[in-house]
């Protein structure tokens, strides 16, 4: 499993020594001149990149018109068409409706399962896989995952709902050849319950970021709740206002525990 963690942008020049690919949120680059900048110059580097639709920091995909411009600009390897949050049918219509575009010859476009509740969520793995999506995403927030998989642990219950999940996908036949990536994560341990599952190709979370921005070293475990701190609230944050060696602890911890190098 290859792994990048979203930086807030006094982190971005460090990207290559903490992350295994760059992952893209396409809303900053229209606001944040110095992110842009990072990401055209990476593009000059030729270092792979995944490009995100933003839906989990603004609340819904972004302007598509702008979204279709960035894919142009810095033809991303891999760019998460838009989906619509916990909805099956939206999501499958938002899928079906980014197949009508040509992308850039290195770009390849994939989509999210979204769905109310589990069933749900299979259908759309299975509608999107009909639709030639050969890489799916799988996010580490629905609500339903605690419902599969009650626990006092509000978070542990929602790691444990997801691999219920993703490990019912891996199971079954005619998704043999489908890839998939793994969105954020509630338990920064959970990626090790999958046994460095060869269809799970890729994954992204700002956890062991967002706790060092709280001050929080993780245990020899990680840590058993998700850290409160968001990209959202930290991205401008100075490097003076954070600790580096916990930065540095916990991505280094983070990848121990789930058995990456």
């Amino acid at each position: 499993m290859k792994i990048s963690h979203e930086l807030p942008r006094c982190l971005l020049a460090l990207s290559n020594e903490i992350c295994d690919y760059n992952y893209c949120l396409p809303h900053l680059l229209d606001i944040d001149k110095e992110y842009e900048a990072f990401f055209r110059s990476e593009k000059e580097k030729g270092r792979y990149c995944i490009m995100d639709n933003s839906l989990h920091e603004i609340g819904h995909a972004y302007n598509h018109d702008r979204l279709r411009y960035w894919i142009n600009e810095l033809e991303p390897n891999e760019f998460i068409v838009p989906d619509v949050w916990m909805d099956c049918s939206q999501t499958v219509a938002q899928a079906k409706h980014w197949k009508q575009y040509k992308y850039p010859e290195k770009t390849k476009p994939i989509a999210v399962i979204q769905g109310s509740n589990k069933s749900e969520a299979y259908l759309c793995a299975n509608l999107l896989h009909d639709l030639g999506y050969s890489k799916l995403c799988v996010s580490y927030g629905a609500t339903w995952y605690n419902d599969s998989f009650p626990h006092n642990n509000v978070d542990m219950g929602k790691a444990l709902g997801r691999v219920h999940f993703v490990m019912g996908l891996l199971q079954l036949q005619h998704l043999k050849n489908i890839k998939l990536h793994l969105l954020g994560c509630a338990i920064p341990s959970e990626f090790s319950w999958y046994d460095n599952h060869p269809q799970i190709e890729s994954i992204d979370t700002s956890n062991p970021i967002m706790a060092a921005l709280e001050g929080i070293k993780y245990k020899s475990y990680g840590l058993n709740h998700k850290p409160k701190a968001n990209m959202n609230d930290h991205f401008d944050i100075k490097i003076d206002e954070l600790d580096y060696s916990i930065v540095s602890y916990n991505v280094d911890k983070f990848k121990h525990i789930n058995g990456l190098k």
